[in-house]
């Protein structure tokens, strides 16, 4: 709870110093995505929740004014853009979902970075979701406009396993050469990667899971250890995006993607032959930067409608469509999910695992 509010903390701060500070009327603001990282928010009614407050003996804290992603809350106050107005404030995630332009029941976005992040726009009434997911605020364009929300799924370890292959085992140099040795073979042959370093998070939430490397033969290569790489990160947005369309029951046709990962032409298509769905990857990718500005713009006139910015970040997009059988696809999630089973346990060896065959003691 304290390492939540203390992130609060950073971003009221920065508003408010950016506005002049408590000695000359800054504004003591947060916006409803960051409100609602707290847990000390009521997400329904987009108030501070008492109720919260007295739960964790917060009833003395002195909390910030809630308001829209999109206002003017003060005037930069001082050096060479003093009288600037700020504009837009969100969380980084729900920011990237509005640079995309995710505006619309059902579009999603997922974020490839050290970890990964997906979000699914639910409309104006938070879905409660029955399958592991965070029911959140996705943005509040406006002051005087309703809230949208988002269904969200976390995979905990994505580029970073990249990081671990480079800096803890020295197998590659970067990340183009994993690109390199994994575009080298055409599947993992049987090999699965279930990188859970620190456990499984949405929709596994397993803290008692650990890395593990199945399906390992005397043919097994450094290319095919690099392409299960790739694949770990797929598999489990995979299983977030079902979750998402189980909860939300609109099946999602199209995932925008972004984040350095998403750089990979290789990791992009693993993902839509993984997805069966298309993958859609703006040339622009910094859309969380791209969010915020257009939150701005509102705020400031610039624009008016979500269809004025129908052109902004259009041109050169990528789409990456499957490019398997479904049997395969279903032959590849098979062999993952038992590759998921036996990864379960390790942090505690007591801790009963279900396999496909019966329940047993690791």
């Amino acid at each position: 709870m304290s390492l939540s509010y203390n992130k609060l903390k950073n971003k009221i701060v920065l508003v408010l110093n950016l506005t002049g500070g408590l000695e000359n009327n800054g504004a003591f603001v947060t916006d409803v995505t960051n409100a609602s990282r707290t847990m000390l928010m009521n997400i329904h009614n987009l108030n501070w929740s008492q109720e919260a407050l007295d739960f964790f003996g917060f009833e003395q804290l002195n909390l910030p004014q809630i308001v829209s992603c999109s206002e003017i809350y003060g005037l930069l106050f001082d050096g060479s853009l003093k009288g600037v107005p700020i504009a837009g404030c969100l969380g980084d995630q729900q920011s990237a979902l509005v640079g995309q332009q995710c505006f619309n029941v059902g579009d999603a976005k997922n974020t490839y970075g050290t970890g990964c992040f997906m979000l699914f726009n639910t409309g104006e009434k938070p879905v409660e979701s029955k399958n592991g997911l965070l029911t959140t605020v996705a943005y509040k364009l406006g002051e005087n406009l309703p809230a949208c929300y988002v269904l969200e799924g976390s995979v905990a370890v994505a580029g970073s396993s990249i990081n671990w292959l480079r800096n803890n085992l020295g197998l590659i140099s970067d990340t183009r050469h994993l690109n390199e040795l994994a575009s080298k073979v055409k599947d993992t042959s049987g090999v699965y990667f279930v990188t859970a370093f620190s456990g499984l998070f949405a929709p596994y939430w397993r803290s008692d899971a650990r890395g593990t490397i199945c399906g390992i033969t005397h043919f097994t290569k450094l290319e095919h250890i690099c392409r299960a790489t790739l694949e770990a990160v797929c598999y489990q947005s995979r299983a977030i995006l079902e979750a998402m369309n189980n909860d939300s029951k609109t099946p999602l046709r199209t995932l925008k993607v972004d984040g350095g990962m998403s750089n990979s032409d290789l990791c992009m298509q693993i993902q839509a032959d993984i997805l069966g769905i298309e993958v859609d990857r703006p040339q622009m990718r910094e859309t969380t930067a791209l969010g915020a500005a257009i939150a701005a713009g509102f705020a400031t006139g610039v624009w008016k409608s979500f269809d004025e910015l129908s052109n902004i970040n259009k041109d050169e997009r990528t789409l990456f469509e499957s490019k398997i059988t479904k049997e395969k696809r279903q032959k590849m999630c098979q062999g993952w999910e038992q590759a998921v089973k036996r990864s379960f346990g390790w942090a505690n060896p007591q801790t009963t695992v279900a396999t496909h065959e019966k329940l047993q003691i690791i």
